[in-house]
């Protein structure tokens, strides 16, 4: 019976890992395609250049970092990321 708890355990993770990665993703393209369509509708003047957007997220609490941390060191163990993609991954969670 433990190793059913731990493999629901380690799916809930990975599941839950993917899902925030994946969100991630959708948020980043959403505004990049989004910024690029206003662009196309309203050109800008050149002397005028155009303002950053605001960071949505909030600093993650140290327990917060440290689950990410250890589900993407999971996905990692499990082939699921590259090892470019690892770091990629770790650099965000960790703020740069």
């Amino acid at each position: 019976m433990p190793g059913i708890l731990r493999m629901a355990a380690r799916t809930a993770v990975v599941a839950g890992t993917a899902t925030a990665v994946s969100g991630r993703v959708q948020r980043r393209q959403a505004r990049r395609w989004g910024g690029q369509d206003a662009q196309a509708a309203e050109p800008q003047p050149a002397d005028e250049e155009p303002q950053p957007l605001p960071e949505q997220r909030s600093a993650p609490s140290t327990t917060d970092t440290l689950g990410q941390l250890k589900s993407l060191g999971e996905l990692k163990a499990q082939g699921v990321l590259t090892e470019e993609e690892f770091a990629a991954e770790k650099a965000k969670i960790l703020g740069g």
